[in-house]
Formats: C-alpha cells, sequence, structure tokens
C-alpha cells in the first residue's frame, strides 16, 4: 500500500492558542478517513496543512512524488468569474468530457438543478447561480479530477438528502479497492458511516484516531471515556491520600520524604482540566390539547419565473398534526419544506383551504436565517437570554439563565460575547434555547443542524428525544430525522405531502422512479445518478428529439437508451472488481495476465455501448 503523505511533529498557533501541538500522522492508499471535532478545534487548519495551504509553525508535512491532490475548501469564492462549464470541464469539448463514465457521472448528480433552472445551463455565469449552487459547482470541479487524494472541507453543506447519498456512492465506488485517498470534514453522521473507514478526532491540539465510520467511533470514543474515568477514579483516591498525609501537620511535613512530596505535586499537576461540555437542558412542555396543528385542503402558489405562470406548490393538502407526534420532512429543494413550515405557524396564508391551530397550542419556531436574533444582535448572549426568562424550573428545581447558558457550551467568556459576534454554531445553539425557556408545546425545526458540530448534534438530539410535545423537523440530516423523528413524509413537487412508511430509503426510491419514468428519462446520462438530467450534460447540447424523427421511434430510441444504461452500470461494476482483483493478484504473473485480458475486454464492449447509447440518446431527445 503505497504512501502518500505524511505529517512529523506539525504544530500550529493562532494567537496565544495552540491549535495543533505536535501532531504526526500518516495517509496511505485506500485510506477513507473522516475528520471531527468541535468548531475552532482545527479541523480545516489540519486539512489546509495536509495539503501544503498552510505553513506549520512547527514541524512539516511531506507528499509523495507526483501526488495529485483535489481540495474543496470550506468556504468559496464569491468573486469567482468564468462560466459553470469553465470550472468543471475547462475548454473540453462537450463530446470529450461526455465520454467519461465519472464526469458525467458528476455533471448529472451535483448540477442537475443547473441545468435545468438556471438561464444558460452549464454556460451561466457563475455570478449568476445562488450560493448553494457555488458550491455544488466548487464540487463537482473537484469530483471530475483524476486525483490520487481528494480532501473535501464540508462538502455536504448544501446537498439535499438525495445528494447527500449520491456523494457517499460516488466516493465509495471512485477507487478501485486500496487505491486513492478520501480526507473529509462533515458533520453529517450519516455521510461519516457510509464512506470513511477511519475517523479522527481533532481535539485539544492533538488528533485521535479511531477505525470505523461515526458509530465506530462512537463506541471507542465511549470506551475511552470509560476508562479515563476509572483512571480519573483511581487518581482522586491517591489525591485524596496524598493531601490528608500532607495536611497531618507541620512538624509531620517537615520530616516527610522528599519523593512523597514530588509525587503528590506531579499528582496535582497532572490533573487533566475540565473538558468543556455541551449539553442542553430540556425544559418541561405546556399542555397540549387533542386538536395541534391541521392542514385542511390547503392550496398554496408562489410567483412564477420571469412574470410566468403561478407555480402551486401545495396543491389541496390535508395534513394534520397529532399531539406527541414527531415527524421528519424531506424533499428536493424548492418543494416547500419552509414553506410549510410558515403555514403551520401562520405567517402565510394559504390561496385555499384552511389551516386550523389549537387553543391550547404554543409554537416555537427555529429557522434557518435566525433572523430572531437580529434584534438582540447587541445583546451579549446571557443577556438575550435572560431578556426572554431569568428562571425556570427543570426536573423541579429552579435553574437561572446564567446556568442554562453554562451547560449550553458557553465559557464564561464567550456569555458576555455580543450575539452579533457568535459563531454561526454558536448561534444556534443560543436561539434553541431562547425557545426552549419559554416551554412551548409545538416546536417546528427548519434545518436546525446547520454549523453545528456532532458532540452539538448529539445533545440537540438529547434534548428533542425528551421533548414532550409534537415535533416537525425539516432537515437533510438523515441520521437526525431517524433519531428524533417517528416517522417522515415528502414534498415530491407534486404538490402533495406523502407519507413514507419506508423512511428516507423510500424517499431516495420514489425519487429515482420519478427520475427513471420523467419525460426525459431516456435522454439521462449513462452511469449517472440522476436519471432525469437535461440532455445538455450529454455530447451534444440538443435538447429535442432528433428532427423527422417520429414518436414511435424516439419511444424505441429511449427503451433502448435504458437498456444501455443498465447495461454501462454492469460493465463498470465489472471493471471496478477486476482492477480491484488485480491490485491484489499483483505478485502472481500468470493471473495478472488473465485478468488483464478480461479487463481490455470489458472496457471494449464499455466503449462500444457508450457509443450505442450516445446514438441512442440523440434520437431520444
Amino acid at each position: 500500500m503505497a504512501h502518500l503523505l505524511n505529517a512529523e511533529s506539525v504544530s500550529v498557533v493562532l494567537g496565544a492558542r495552540d491549535v495543533l501541538a505536535g501532531v504526526s500522522l500518516g495517509l496511505d492508499d485506500g485510506d477513507r478517513i473522516g475528520v471531527v471535532g468541535r468548531n475552532g478545534d482545527g479541523k480545516s487548519t489540519l486539512l489546509r496543512v495536509l495539503t501544503g495551504e498552510h505553513e506549520p509553525d512547527g514541524g512539516r508535512v511531506t507528499q509523495t512524488r507526483g501526488l495529485r491532490v483535489g481540495v474543496l475548501p470550506q468556504a468559496d469564492d464569491p468573486h469567482a468569474t468564468g462560466t459553470v462549464r469553465e470550472l468543471v470541464v475547462g475548454d473540453a469539448a462537450d463530446h470529450e468530457w461526455a465520454g467519461d463514465a465519472r464526469v458525467r457521472d458528476v455533471v448529472s448528480g451535483l448540477l442537475d438543478d443547473v441545468q435545468t433552472s438556471v438561464p444558460g445551463g452549464l454556460d451561466a455565469p457563475l455570478s449568476a447561480l445562488s450560493g448553494g449552487q457555488r458550491r455544488r459547482a466548487a464540487l463537482a470541479a473537484v469530483l471530475v479530477g483524476d486525483h490520487d487524494l481528494v480532501v473535501l472541507d464540508e462538502p455536504t453543506n448544501h446537498l439535499d438528502v438525495e445528494g447527500v447519498a449520491w456523494l457517499a456512492e460516488h466516493l465509495r465506488t471512485r477507487w478501485p479497492a486500496g487505491r486513492g485517498a478520501l480526507l473529509v470534514v462533515t458533520h453529517d453522521r450519516w455521510f461519516l458511516d457510509a464512506c470513511c473507514t477511519q475517523t479522527w478526532e481533532v481535539t485539544g491540539g492533538g488528533v485521535e484516531k479511531y477505525d470505523g465510520g461515526y458509530a465506530a467511533y462512537v463506541l471507542a470514543r465511549a470506551e475511552r471515556a470509560r476508562v479515563a474515568q476509572v483512571t480519573a477514579d483511581r487518581r482522586a483516591n491517591l489525591l485524596r491520600k496524598e493531601l490528608a498525609w500532607l495536611r497531618r501537620g507541620a512538624p509531620a511535613r517537615t520530616s516527610k520524604p522528599k519523593f512523597r512530596l514530588d509525587a503528590a505535586a506531579e499528582l496535582v499537576a497532572a490533573e487533566p482540566p475540565p473538558r468543556e461540555t455541551v449539553e442542553i437542558t430540556a425544559t418541561a412542555s405546556a399542555r397540549l390539547g387533542k386538536d395541534v396543528l391541521d392542514l385542511e385542503d390547503v392550496v398554496y402558489r408562489v410567483p412564477g419565473e420571469a412574470g410566468g405562470a403561478p407555480r402551486t406548490l401545495l396543491d389541496g393538502v390535508t395534513w394534520r398534526l397529532a399531539p406527541g407526534e414527531r415527524v421528519g420532512v424531506v424533499g428536493v429543494n424548492g418543494a416547500g419544506k419552509t414553506t410549510v413550515l410558515r403555514l403551520l405557524t401562520g405567517d402565510l396564508e394559504p390561496d385555499g383551504g384552511r389551516v386550523r391551530r389549537g387553543k391550547t397550542v404554543q409554537v416555537a419556531v427555529l429557522s434557518q436565517s435566525l433572523r430572531e436574533l437580529e434584534e438582540v444582535a447587541d445583546l451579549r448572549a446571557l443577556e438575550a437570554v435572560e431578556r426572554e426568562r431569568r428562571e425556570l424550573v427543570v426536573d423541579g428545581k429552579p435553574v437561572t439563565a446564567s446556568s442554562l447558558v453554562e451547560r449550553l457550551g458557553f465559557t464564561r467568556d464567550r456569555a458576555w460575547t455580543p450575539v452579533g459576534e457568535l459563531s454561526g454554531g454558536e448561534r444556534r445553539r443560543l436561539q434553541l434555547l431562547r425557545l426552549l425557556v419559554h416551554e412551548p408545546n409545538v416546536l417546528l425545526l427548519d434545518e436546525p443542524t446547520n454549523d453545528l458540530d456532532t458532540d452539538v448534534l448529539a445533545s440537540v438530539e438529547d434534548v428533542l428525544d425528551g421533548f414532550r410535545g409534537t415535533l416537525v423537523v425539516v432537515s437533510h440530516d438523515r441520521y437526525l430525522l431517524e433519531r428524533t423523528t417517528d416517522h417522515q413524509v415528502a414534498l415530491l413537487g407534486d404538490g402533495q405531502v406523502r407519507d413514507l412508511p419506508g423512511g428516507v430509503e423510500e424517499y431516495l426510491s420514489l425519487r429515482s422512479a420519478a427520475k427513471a419514468d420523467g419525460p426525459s428519462a431516456g435522454a439521462a446520462l449513462p452511469g449517472s445518478a440522476s436519471s432525469a438530467t437535461a440532455t445538455a450534460s450529454a455530447a451534444s447540447s440538443t435538447t429535442a428529439p432528433v428532427a423527422g424523427a417520429s414518436a414511435a421511434e424516439v419511444r424505441t430510441a429511449r427503451k433502448e437508451a435504458q437498456r444501455l444504461e443498465r447495461r454501462l452500470e454492469k460493465l463498470q461494476a465489472s471493471e471496478a472488481d477486476l482492477m480491484g482483483r488485480m491490485a491484489a493478484a499483483a505478485t502472481d504473473h500468470a493471473a495478472m495476465t488473465s485478468l488483464d485480458a478480461e479487463l481490455r475486454a470489458v472496457q471494449a464492449e464499455r466503449e462500444q455501448v457508450e457509443e450505442a447509447w450516445l446514438e441512442a440518446a440523440e434520437v431520444a431527445g
């Protein structure tokens, strides 16, 4: 297994803080590593040091000669110029990049909405894209490259559930077994489990290494904590004995052996500082009656693009929320998830039907934008909570606002920091606490996991687990949905709210089936995760069937294109399998010769199938 890069005693100092202190680690071919840690502990700094973007203050980083590294930084350049096409595929002609299955897969998986909803599609200027679209374009530009090491900093930001599933599958199958390396910083726990085989935790200036994805990391971390607690208990007992012995009086102390005094001093000095805990206290919910929130035959429309006809987001929707119901809402961007929440709260009025609210309902809403904090931006964090409530009862005991803020994970200094200067994660935690101190009985959360690290996410989930009221969560975080809600519903863009007995997996299946049955299904790119991608991603810019083709010929061509797509998927799987077997049999000359012949045959057939698909797609339109 080839060694790709190595870090030796790396140290980074920012201000007066040691972000990294003597970190040594390495990356090998075949590694799939997820990086976790609290916000501000140095995850992005570690990535920048390893990729050579940031020079360490101490130690060194060495890379294998000729190492090809693709990097997605945490923040994109808002002033980037050029078009989407230039960023992703450069000046390559359509037939060149469309002939590469990986490039087609990336374009269809990440830029489908750019092609269908942005004027100009791939030829649109980057300045015309939304922040999320620019982020996906930057991710696509990294993934189309042929890299030995791919380094991604928060790649799941601005991806919906479907996009996260596509990215995990792409990274799982990107390289043959034992080849290529992945280093990714993300707070998406499901994604970590789906594509990572190792986990690095950046904490306290060091890097702790764990085998496995997020689930294995949590188990191993819990075991380490248990062992540390046992060690701490033993140290505490020794400290008590030593201190009791030292307190026996001045005459006795002068006659004590010096090594006993040194041992006591060493024990005191070795006592580790208390680790900052992130804990949110769940508050009691107010009484909730039988009637909660109901949408009855609701219709809601939004203005069409460029002055076009209005678009119907909800079309005769009836949806009733029961007392204590816990439901997650999923759907593509723009399907109307946030609109549903605003209808439930009364911020929006339906164009048809009605919204019924129970008499005892007390609703609290955590919005995506956290605009509620703008009016308290000049207040300090503690003052922002005290403005809502100075004291409440938790588990039968009175708790002050200052105690709640401390439990929320704010140090004394951060508690007295103006709200406007807090980080995104701190602001989200603060607003959640401001909502909970009012003891609501209906909680509506719109993307609550934005800007939160894994430790804080675990605390938020613990709060939601104990929330004694009706809970509605809109989120792309699959782990959060499956952990905190009992069932999920979907907005599929057809104006309806559909129940998902099979959970998120059923939603992904429905989306896949809808794309396969869509009007542009036959024009989808072979090997793509999104079979409804527009033909603008194919070898030509044509978006309509070939002139002169009859309806029957178009239908036949579409069926043939779909058959060829299925064949391509099997050939690509066979190719990856053969390459993996060749890597495993590198020292067996006879086996290598046989496998090489098989691989060449598969590659030749794949090229023939791709050519046939291009012909069928041209007719199908």
